[in-house]
């Protein structure tokens, strides 16, 4: 049970999991290789005196080495394949409800709060978590959940599911290029997506890196003048508190280390400032402060 108080069981009915393709494959090698495992282990004598049929120039004592090393490496592999499948599930579900918590409670006030962004919502753990602070607030404010796939549909079930329906909206979209105007959001948060971004690209490429930094930058771009940002990702939480160093940001805060999906990941927030220089989000910034009414 996580921090929420909310049982996985519960959240897991609700919202299933995108990663099962994954968790399937890993779940289908930890057996097989732990059925090899135990065969080793039932069958050990039998298995030396294949080995030792088949290879009799081998010195003595060599089959039965053969044969406990290759089976200790089996039932290795079938424990981290089974590790991985465990971690990848508690973060598909209970951990990532839980940092949508604290996602939501890293924006100290909801209560002015009339626009909401989640970039890359999913099936809406985040996205819900949002509206459900917004109905516990009393706001009329809505958030929007933007995907670039088709989700809308699961989406809205799971925001009914939770009664919090008639504060969400979700669209269809690349986060490299919003579609929204400039200034728009009072918040804006994302949870593991924007890793994603550019992956077509290969993750470590430089190619990559670029698009990660323009869905960051689009981030920016649509959030209001002292509105706040939120992002939970895996691994490339340092560029994206570079990148928001180069727009100026203000605030920018890095939790501590959670490792998710078998890496590392933190929840980065940023405030961007009432007073804003004239940006080019796509890499360059020139100072030519915006007076808003104060010159």
């Amino acid at each position: 049970m996580g921090k929420s108080g909310r049982d996985w069981t519960q959240i897991y009915a609700i919202y299933g999991m995108d990663e099962w393709q994954t968790l399937m494959f890993l779940l289908i090698h930890a057996f097989f290789f732990s059925f090899l495992s135990v065969l080793f282990l039932l069958y050990f004598n039998p298995i030396c005196s294949i080995f030792d049929s088949f290879f009799p120039a081998l010195p003595a004592g060599a089959p039965r080495f053969i044969a406990g090393f290759t089976g200790s490496v089996t039932a290795i592999l079938a424990v981290c394949l089974l590790f991985a499948a465990c971690n990848i599930f508690y973060s598909s579900v209970a951990l990532h409800w839980d940092m949508a918590q604290r996602i939501v409670n890293a924006v100290n006030d909801w209560s002015t709060v009339k626009t909401a962004l989640d970039v890359g919502c999913g099936r809406g753990i985040l996205l819900n978590a949002v509206a459900q602070q917004l109905k516990k607030e009393g706001s009329s404010g809505r958030v929007v959940g933007l995907d670039r796939r088709k989700t809308t549909v699961s989406t809205l079930r799971t925001a009914g599911m939770e009664g919090v329906q008639e504060y969400v909206t979700c669209k269809e979209g690349d986060a490299r290029h919003l579609p929204f105007g400039d200034n728009y959001f009072d918040v804006v948060v994302s949870a593991v997506f924007l890793h994603t971004v550019g992956k077509e690209f290969g993750h470590k490429t430089a190619a990559a890196a670029a698009e990660r930094m323009k869905g960051l930058s689009e981030v920016v771009r649509v959030l209001k003048p002292g509105g706040a940002g939120v992002v939970w990702d895996l691994v490339h939480v340092p560029e994206y508190v570079q990148r928001l160093k180069e727009l100026r940001m203000e605030d920018i805060r890095v939790s501590e280390r959670v490792t998710a999906f078998m890496v590392s990941s933190h929840i980065v927030s940023f405030r961007k400032p009432n007073q804003q220089p004239l940006l080019s989000f796509s890499g360059e910034f020139r100072v030519d402060w915006r007076c808003h009414g104060l010159c």
